[in-house]
């Protein structure tokens, strides 16, 4: 099999650290901040796949802030006052201490680099110049180009279409294992970084590689 040619990452939970908006304020936060931070995530993530479902679609840089708002009804001890400094921290979540090495080991060996994700163009700009990888990126695609959310076989489409290549032309990294799902059964192969050390699921469309994070990335072998 011929290496892939384009080296495709999500961004939120991959490259970028979901939880970093509320660790910036674990204090002002307090005790509850964890439980605080996994409700947003969640409720982000609900809200795209069941308003995708019903054939409906609202960005999501709205579903972000919708998703904190419940979050601050489901957890009451954390204070409202937060709720624009953690909307700010969102805009420039922090890299993952492997990302920027793993990018630039692929990068320096002529692979071509995209992120797909579901934020706006208007996030992911201000997390990729905030994490200096800029430079590293050939495109950024967001799902705002076809108002749908991952895993909808439109989205992934996205990569294939902007490059002009086949599926199986494109090696696929994400965190998110229904992400991962989603990439395999659109035909690109599929890695999933399992930071969590989470169970395996969908067995149906399992990845080439498992790895616990992305330092591992640059010696695999699609």
């Amino acid at each position: 099999m011929s290496a892939p040619r384009v080296h495709v990452f999500d961004a939120y939970g991959t490259l970028f650290d979901v939880h970093a908006a509320i660790a910036r304020h674990r204090a002002a936060a307090g005790p509850d901040a964890d439980r605080f931070s996994e409700i947003w995530r969640l409720k982000q993530l609900e809200y795209a796949w069941t308003l995708t479902l019903a054939g409906h679609y609202v960005d999501f840089w709205t579903l972000t802030e919708r998703a904190l708002d419940y979050a601050f009804d489901r957890v009451p001890t954390v204070s409202l006052a937060l709720r624009e400094k953690l909307l700010d921290a969102y805009l420039t979540l922090d890299a993952f201490a492997d990302a920027r090495a793993a990018l630039t080991a692929l990068k320096a060996r002529g692979q071509r680099i995209a992120i797909l994700s579901n934020g706006t163009p208007r996030m992911l700009d201000a997390a990729v110049q905030a994490s200096g990888i800029a430079a590293l990126c050939d495109a950024v695609l967001s799902v705002d180009a076809v108002r749908l959310y991952k895993p909808r076989p439109e989205v992934y489409a996205l990569v294939t279409d902007h490059f002009g290549i086949k599926p199986d032309d494109v090696a696929f990294v994400s965190s998110n294992r229904w992400d991962v799902m989603g990439a395999a059964s659109f035909g690109f192969r599929a890695a999933w970084v399992n930071r969590a050390q989470l169970p395996q699921e969908y067995p149906h469309q399992p990845p080439l590689h498992t790895v616990p994070d992305l330092s591992a990335l640059p010696s695999l072998v699609f």
